[in-house]
C-alpha cells in the first residue's frame, strides 16, 4: 500500500468483520479497503514528507545497480521504482487506486494488483527485491517470505527496509496535527528482529546500516546531517536498510517422525473443544495431551466427554496432575509424551494452533533449538494483552536477552518446542537450577542455555481470550518472575 512508515491510529478506518474469512484475508481486505479510500490523502502526505522519500529513495538507489530486473512490492504509485532506474521493473500493491495511478505515471514500468503472498503468480526472478516499509504491514511475515523466495534466483539481493521504534512519538504527534496521515495498526519491528526473522526463511543478512538523521527536508542543512553525521549516530536514525539473500536450503530435514502437543489446562472447559479442532498435523505423526490442573469449573469432564467423541487422526490422551501449577503440569506431560520434537500451546487459544508447524519446521531444519513464541511483533487485539503486562514482558525479555547472552524478546510466551533428547537432558541437569519454576517457561529457558541450545523467537499473531479469564496474577507473578531472573543470574550470567 505503501513505501513508507505511517503507523497506526485508533481512528483508522476498518471493514466490518467477516469471521468466515481466514485473519490473513480479512486484514488485506481492510488494508486494500484503506488503501481504496484514503489514496489521496496518503498521496498529500507523500508529498509533505517529500524530502524524506526522495532520500530513502536515494538510498535505495545505492544499493541497486541501474539496468537490473527489479521487483517492488508494496510499489505504491512507483516513484522508487522508477528511480533506481531497472532495466525490466515491475511493481506490486494491494490498492487498486495506487496501481492504477502507478501505471499513469509510469507506463514504461509494469504493475500489478496483488498481495506480497501471492507474488509466486509472476513466474519469473528478478535481481533485486525492494520491501521499502512493508513487512510492518504484513499479516504474516514467514507466509510473504517463503512466498518472495519464489522470485529469486541464487544472486538475487532482498534489500528490506524499517523504522526505528525510537521515532514512534514524533510520527504520532504528525499524525496528530495532520502532517501525516495515519493508516491501520502496523508492527513495529527492530533491526534484530528483521534480521531473525529472515534467518528464520533461509535468507542471509549481506550488510545492515541506519540512514535519515533528519527525515525533514532544510536546505543545505538535511543533506550534511544525512550524509555526514547520521552514519555515526545509529541508535537516533529513522530507519534502517538490511540486504539479505536467499541461499540454498540444504539443511532441511526430512519431517520428523512424531510430534507431541502439550496442552496444560485449568478453567478452560469452552476452549477444549476448539483446541483439538484446530491442532494441525505435524511430522509423521501427531499425538495431543492435556494436563488438567484443579480446575474449578468442568474441564476435566469436557475433557474426557471430548476425547471420547473425537473422530480424528490425532492420538489423543488425558491426564489430571496431582500437584500444582503449569511448571507441574508441563512436566508431567512432557514425562508422558512419545513424539520426537515436544511443544507446550496454552489452552486459552490465544496463540493460533494454526502457526505451530512453523516451529516444527524450523526445529526440523536445525536453525535453531529451541524454538521461543513471540507475541511482540505483530499488532494484538485490543484485549489480548493489558498495557501493564506489555511492560514487564518487554523489561523480562530485555533481563533475559542479558541474563542468557541470546536475544528474546518475549519470554513470558507459553508456547516453545524442542526436540524430547533436548528436554531430556535438561530433565538429567535440572539439579543445577533445582525445583525453582511454577510455570515451567523458566526451567526450560534456564535449562536451554545451560546446554548452549540455540534459542529463536519466532513471531505469532496474539488473540484476546474468548472464553474464561487468564490464570496469571499480575503482581503476586511479576514479583516471582523477578525473584526468579535475581535467582537465574547468579547461575547463569554471574559465576
Amino acid at each position: 500500500m505503501n513505501s513508507t512508515p505511517e503507523p497506526s491510529s485508533a481512528s483508522s478506518p476498518a471493514v466490518a468483520a467477516d469471521e468466515s474469512l481466514p485473519p490473513e484475508i480479512a486484514y488485506r481486505r481492510n488494508i486494500r479497503a484503506f488503501g481504496e479510500s484514503y489514496h489521496a490523502s496518503l498521496q498529500r502526505s507523500r508529498r509533505r514528507n517529500g524530502y524524506f522519500h526522495r532520500y530513502l529513495t536515494r538510498i535505495m538507489s545505492h544499493q541497486i545497480l541501474p539496468g537490473s530486473r527489479v521487483l517492488d512490492i508494496g510499489c505504491a504509485t512507483g516513484e522508487m521504482l522508477a528511480a533506481v532506474k531497472p532495466g525490466y521493473g515491475v511493481g506490486i500493491d494491494i490498492s487498486p487506486a495506487a496501481i492504477e495511478e502507478a501505471r499513469r505515471k509510469h507506463p514504461e514500468l509494469t504493475f500489478h494488483e496483488m498481495a506480497a503472498e501471492e507474488v509466486a503468480k509472476l513466474g519469473e526472478t528478478f535481481d533485486y527485491v525492494i520491501l521499502s516499509g512493508v513487512l510492518p504491514q504484513l499479516y504474516d511475515l514467514h507466509t510473504a517470505l517463503e512466498a518472495i523466495r519464489s522470485v529469486c534466483h541464487d544472486r538475487t539481493r532482498v534489500i528490506v527496509t524499517t523504522f526505528s521504534r525510537l521515532w514512534q512519538p514524533a510520527i504520532r504527534f504528525g499524525e496528530m496535527i495532520g502532517w501525516k496521515a495515519r493508516v491501520p495498526d502496523e508492527s513495529w519491528i527492530p533491526p534484530a528482529e528483521v534480521r531473525s526473522i529472515l534467518a528464520q526463511c533461509d535468507f542471509d543478512i549481506v550488510s545492515q546500516k541506519d540512514g535519515i538523521l533528519l527525515p525533514i527536508g532544510i536546505p543545505l542543512v538535511s543533506d550534511l546531517v544525512n550524509r555526514w553525521l547520521a552514519p555515526f549516530f545509529d541508535f537516533f536514525n529513522l530507519c534502517t536498510v538490511t540486504v539479505g539473500r536467499a541461499v540454498p536450503r540444504t539443511n532441511r530435514l526430512e519431517i520428523p517422525r512424531s510430534v507431541s502437543v502439550i496442552i496444560p489446562a485449568r478453567n478452560e472447559a469452552g476452549n477444549i473443544k476448539p483446541l483439538l479442532d484446530r491442532v494441525p498435523a505435524m511430522g509423521e505423526k501427531t499425538e495431543v495431551i492435556f494436563i488438567e490442573g484443579n480446575s474449578t469449573d468442568d474441564t476435566w469432564d469436557v475433557i474426557q466427554r471430548t476425547v471420547a467423541e473425537y473422530q480424528g487422526q490425532f492420538a489423543v490422551s488425558y491426564y489430571k496432575q496431582t500437584g500444582k501449577g503449569k511448571g507441574d503440569a508441563v512436566r508431567l506431560g512432557f514425562a508422558k509424551a512419545t513424539g520426537e520434537i515436544l511443544m507446550i500451546l496454552d489452552a486459552d487459544i490465544s496463540v493460533p494452533p494454526e502457526e505451530l508447524p512453523r516451529f516444527v519446521d524450523l526445529i526440523a531444519k536445525q536453525q535453531c533449538e529451541f524454538a521461543n513464541g513471540s507475541r511482540l511483533v505483530y499488532p494484538m487485539e485490543k484485549e489480548a494483552m493489558q498495557f501493564l503486562n506489555m511492560i514487564a514482558n518487554k523489561c523480562f525479555g530485555w533481563m533475559f536477552t542479558f541474563l542468557l547472552s541470546q536475544r528474546l524478546r518475549d519470554t513470558l510466551c507459553g508456547t516453545k518446542v524442542l526436540r524430547k533428547t533436548d528436554y531430556e537432558k535438561i530433565v538429567a541437569n535440572r539439579a543445577y537450577f533445582g525445583d525453582f519454576d511454577p510455570f515451567g517457561d523458566f526451567d526450560l529457558l534456564f535449562g536451554a542455555a545451560r546446554l548452549n541450545l540455540k534459542i529463536t523467537d519466532v513471531p505469532v499473531h496474539y488473540k484476546q481470550r474468548v472464553y474464561g479469564s487468564t490464570n496469571i496474577s499480575r503482581f503476586r507473578h511479576g514479583w516471582l518472575l523477578l525473584r526468579m531472573c535475581a535467582f537465574a543470574a547468579r547461575k547463569i550470567r554471574f559465576i
